[in-house]
Order: C-alpha cells, then structure tokens, then sequence
C-alpha cells in the first residue's frame, strides 16, 4: 500500500475536496488554494489526526516566501527545490510556477500531503509529495531548500535549524519566510528581501514579512 493509498490520506484528500473552498491567495492572486472558511467543520478531523489544521490556511512565512519566489525566479528557475513543511503546498506551487525544474514537498502530517497534491493540480502543476520527517536525515539531494514559518515554536526550532545548517554546509541554498515568530533566530539568517502579506488570524492590515537566507 502506498502512502496516497492509506486510509488516513484517501479520508484527508475526500474532506478538503468536499469541505474547503478554493479560492486565490491575498497578495498572491497567481495561486489557488483550497483554504478553510466558517463551515469547513475542521474539529471533524480529529479522528484522522491530531495535529492543528495549519495546511487548510495561508501563512505569512509562506506567502512572503511565494511571493519572493514568483517575484525572483531565479531564485529557483531550473533547480532541484524541496519545500519543508509545505502546508498547503503555496510555497512548493509557487517554485513550479516560477520554473524549477523538480519540486519535493515534504511534511509530516497525511492531511497536508493530500492538501498540497489537491492544490497543485488545482494550478495544473507537477509536484512530488513526501511524508516523512527528514530534520534527523541526511541532507536532501536538492539545489535549494524553501521553508515558509518552520520556527513557529521553540521545539521545532531546535530540530529545524541543526538540520538546514548542514544542509547549508552541503552547499544547498536555504531560503526561509518568517513574519517574525518568536522562535525565529534571525541574528543567524540574512534578510534578503520584504514584502507586506497578511497572515492567518490577523485581522489587521497587511503587515512587513521577510525572507532569508542561511
């Protein structure tokens, strides 16, 4: 049985098709994403898994970072990219969209797989999918690793950033979106570019989120 085959994938990809509405990304109008609303009904999920539905939304680490990247393709035009932790998969699409020649979009919870197999056919482009947790393996066979609000909490902080730091020293370019999120060391990063995204829960205007590199 392959992983698009398990129970838990099938019941993931089935709600998002049924329950999450498509529609175009705010600051990103050249992708769609099925994304949650008011009746989406996500507290049914816990059955299928009990991590928070983070790949039913847009974040602004992600957004920032997709929108560097359909902004700069050459940042990923023609280059093996792995999108870590993709969530919805916004990231991975946007760097099929601005050229690279290989995407891998990688996370560790079923439901984001489906979301982001859903999502890139909803934007006619080819994605490889992968669930697993790689932050304890060996470097990636990759150009550039991508990664949209990975420091999101102090504990995986602590694994993420050992392993993009030897994924550096393996000569693979890290680019990184973080809106500024506690956990995020930026002293270790360098700010490459800003733009103003709006990010999930905030209410608020439009707000000032960076990438980085390593």
């Amino acid at each position: 049985m392959t992983g698009k085959d398990r129970p838990e994938y099938l019941a993931a990809a089935d709600f998002v098709r049924e329950n999450l509405r498509l529609q175009r990304v705010p600051a990103i109008p050249e992708i769609m994403l099925h994304l949650a609303h008011s009746g989406s009904g996500l507290g049914r999920l816990t059955s299928l898994d009990g991590a928070a539905p983070y790949w039913a939304y847009h974040w602004a680490g992600g957004t920032v970072l997709a929108r560097h990247i359909l902004s700069q393709p050459q940042a990923v035009s023609g280059r093996h990219v792995l999108d870590l932790g993709s969530g919805s998969g916004l990231v991975a699409i946007a760097a099929a969209k601005a050229g690279a020649m290989h995407v891998t979009a990688v996370d560790v919870d079923a439901c984001a797989i489906a979301t982001t197999d859903l999502n890139a056919a909803a934007n006619g482009v080819t994605i490889k999918t992968l669930q697993a947790d790689i932050l304890d393996a060996l470097p990636p066979i990759c150009d550039v690793i991508l990664a949209g609000d990975v420091f999101y909490d102090a504990r995986l902080a602590s694994r993420v950033l050992p392993f993009l730091a030897r994924c550096r020293a393996a000569s693979i370019d890290i680019l990184i979106g973080d809106p500024g999120r506690a956990s995020f060391p930026r002293e270790q990063f360098r700010l490459v570019a800003t733009h103003a995204v709006t990010d999930f829960g905030d209410a608020g205007a439009d707000k000032v989120s960076g990438v980085y590199s390593l």
